[in-house]
């Protein structure tokens, strides 16, 4: 028979054990799916195994714990003529409790050198619990100390942030006015140096000499400018 109806078979045979009497949900049969599910039966198969051994164990541990049971209920009865059945309910529910603490203790017997290092053990435990709770408390309040202050440095950045985004928006809105205020002087002084010029051509047409221009004018001091002015109106009306 081939690997893949072998698998095949052995995950059917599987699948009929888990289900029992209850019908098998329909799936596609591929090679993907029965590896998948041939792997998942080898697993429950260890595992049953697993269980089994020990199942087995503790039946083995519960028979020698009767025989040795037996055997101090025999011995107690030869000694003193003593058995549990003439107990009172006081020493059942004291003799109960012992047997539960021992159980509890995971000890071998009911003796107290056996008590003794299992409360020690016990005490031990609870000591290295007591102190590693101790630890992650203290581990904890240093992770709150923190969280609390990345918390505050976050809003404290939050807040730069803002101040920044609105000194940003302040200096943008600057930025624009002056740009604004540079394009209109730009246009007045393109204004004013064609105005300059046409009234310069004015003049030279009027016959005016050219050193009355822009320029010239502008070296001038205003009293020299005034003077000037009146000496070239004398001459023309001359």
């Amino acid at each position: 028979m081939e690997p893949q109806e072998e698998r095949e078979t052995q995950v059917a045979a599987w699948l009929k054990k888990i289900f029992g009497d209850h019908p098998i949900p329909q799936y596609e049969v591929n090679p993907r799916t029965t590896e998948i599910l041939h792997h998942l039966s080898e697993r429950n198969r260890v595992r049953d195994r697993d269980v089994y051994l020990v199942i087995e164990d503790l039946k083995q541990k519960a028979s020698e714990y009767e025989s040795e049971a037996k055997y101090l209920q025999d011995l107690l009865m030869e000694s003193v003529n003593f058995s549990p059945a003439n107990l009172s309910s006081t020493g059942s529910r004291y003799l109960n409790a012992l047997v539960d603490s021992a159980v509890a203790l995971e000890t071998k017997d009911t003796s107290l050198a056996s008590f003794i290092p299992a409360v020690n053990d016990l005490t031990s435990d609870l000591f290295r619990t007591k102190s590693k709770s101790e630890e992650i408390k203290i581990e904890l309040e240093k992770l709150e100390k923190n969280l609390t202050a990345t918390l505050v440095l976050e809003k404290c950045l939050q807040e730069d942030v803002k101040k920044a985004e609105l000194h940003l928006s302040t200096e943008r809105a600057k930025v624009d006015n002056r740009r604004q205020n540079m394009d209109f002087l730009k246009a007045k002084s393109e204004e004013f140096r064609f105005g300059i010029k046409a009234a310069e051509e004015q003049l030279s047409a009027r016959g005016m000499d050219a050193s009355l221009s822009h320029q010239s004018l502008v070296a001038l001091s205003e009293d020299s400018i005034e003077a000037e002015l009146t000496r070239r109106v004398d001459m023309m009306e001359l």
